[in-house]
């Protein structure tokens, strides 16, 4: 078997604590690990490392292979070099293992960002469904409503098999009048964008139903590259996989999840999820609160006090805070939309940013500049690498920095400074026994975390 795992999008309506260059999926919400790293994990009960892809925008790439090389490292990710919605990115993910492996196997598609907590029962589900696959369906894990949901796209069943149901029809997301009546009526399953079917049936109906996205994919190869060709896929139609195929085909079957399941789609599904006090409060970080109830309070960085309230929503992040009704939890999405329309920065990185040498934080910004403080942790170092676009300014605040400078080795102590020039070939490392800390001033004409030409790398980012 193989698992595609579909790792893009930027789970808006987690905003703040999701951002575009740090997505929900690749957030630890409270567990010990990211929802990207549990969703490899479980379908690693099914499949090996290297049959395992997960697929992303370009920008996350190097993200996504750190995290699951914690894992195993003989994963693949393959990196597109925009969005273009699911159907191509599936499309892109079968071609690979076509080439790879031919079209014989069966392919199991899912979202990077649910949370699945049983394993045992999410396998059996798997095991039903393969049935179904051998027998030339496409198979789709359906979640039974529990309540009225407006959220989610729902599948309407059909006649039922041994494993489970032919598919009537795939449902817009409903009004709430409507999604009572579905509940009611039953026959009705949340689509969860889980799919399963062989490889060749899926390229058969995408073939019959997205003729577009096959006549691009026949200049696509992965023999020597998982990089996916810019030229190539920006004449991809931008399409979901439900519109391009599962909506037309006469193909589909469903099972239903037998394990639990939550897309972690908003604050109020990570509050449904998570443990609550005597007065169904979820708190994280630094919360005061008093006459409080059904509310989830999450601080990052500074206290937060609230008194007298019910039924709400307060996130504080480093640089954002943000608060709203509990039941207008999806219309988080509005507000991060609004300030994306405002070229806001704090819909696109945080404050402080992890890497696997340590982590950085912003601290002042403006036209041409940008200045930082970055933590270097003990026997780690950053890439060697260059800026088209802008020079930097060191200053040594803790421990000791090895700096390379064009072939040459520089020792920085606490108080000195060192100017890395435009274009130049640089790195900064920290092979002591103590953290280095270091004030960095960029300046140029282009300040981005793109800017960044890496020639030699310990992370594999190169």
């Amino acid at each position: 078997m193989k698992s595609i795992i579909l790792a893009g999008g930027s789970g808006s309506r987690l905003w703040p604590l999701s951002r575009d260059m740090y997505p929900k999926q690749l957030l630890d919400l409270g567990s010990g690990s990211s929802l990207l790293q549990q969703t490899f994990a479980r379908v690693n009960l099914f499949c090996t490392a290297s049959d395992i892809l997960a697929i992303t925008n370009v920008i996350h790439a190097q993200d996504i292979k750190l995290q699951l090389n914690k894992i195993d490292k003989d994963n693949v990710v393959l990196s597109e070099p925009l969005g273009r919605n699911t159907a191509p990115a599936i499309a892109c993910s079968l071609e690979y293992f076509s080439q790879k492996d031919g079209e014989d196997d069966i392919v199991l598609i899912l979202p990077s960002d649910h949370l699945i907590k049983d394993y045992d029962r999410f396998a059996q589900t798997v095991k039903k469904a393969e049935k179904l696959a051998q027998q030339g369906f496409i198979v789709t894990f359906g979640i039974k409503p529990t309540y009225p949901e407006t959220g989610y796209g729902y599948i309407k069943t059909a006649t039922q098999t041994d494993e489970g149901f032919i598919v009537d029809r795939f449902v817009e997301k409903p009004n709430l009048l409507t999604a009572q009546k579905y509940l009611q009526e039953g026959g009705y399953y949340w689509n969860g964008g889980i799919f399963m079917g062989k490889i060749s049936t899926f390229k058969q109906e995408f073939e019959k139903y997205a003729p577009e996205i096959c006549e691009n994919l026949k200049s696509f190869d992965f023999s020597s590259s998982t990089k996916i060709d810019y030229s190539i896929y920006e004449k991809m139609p931008s399409i979901s996989i439900d519109y391009a195929v599962m909506e037309k085909s006469d193909k589909i079957a469903l099972v239903e999840l037998m394990s639990d399941w939550n897309d972690l789609g908003s604050w109020q599904s990570l509050y449904n999820v998570k443990e609550k006090d005597e007065n169904g409060n979820v708190l994280s970080g630094k919360v005061v609160v008093d006459n409080v109830k059904n509310s989830l309070i999450y601080s990052q960085k500074e206290i937060v006090a609230v008194s007298g309230l019910e039924d709400i929503i307060l996130v504080e992040t480093e640089d954002a805070i943000m608060a709203c009704k509990m039941s207008a939890a999806q219309n988080v999405k509005h507000l991060y939309e609004k300030l994306k329309s405002q070229s806001s920065d704090t819909t696109k990185l945080h404050k402080t940013v992890f890497r696997p040498w340590g982590y950085y934080t912003c601290m002042n910004s403006g036209e041409g500049y940008l200045t930082k403080t970055i933590c270097v942790l003990p026997k780690h170092k950053l890439s060697v690498q260059s800026h088209n676009h802008r020079s930097e300014h060191w200053v040594v605040l803790e421990g000791t920095a090895l700096v390379l400078r064009d072939g040459e080795e520089f020792i920085v102590n606490a108080g000195d400074s060192i100017d890395i020039p435009l274009k130049s070939k640089h790195s900064l490392q920290n092979p002591y026994d103590i953290e280095l800390k270091i004030i960095e001033v960029q300046k140029g004409d282009y300040i981005s975390e793109d800017d960044i030409i890496r020639y030699e790398d310990c992370y594999g980012r190169v």
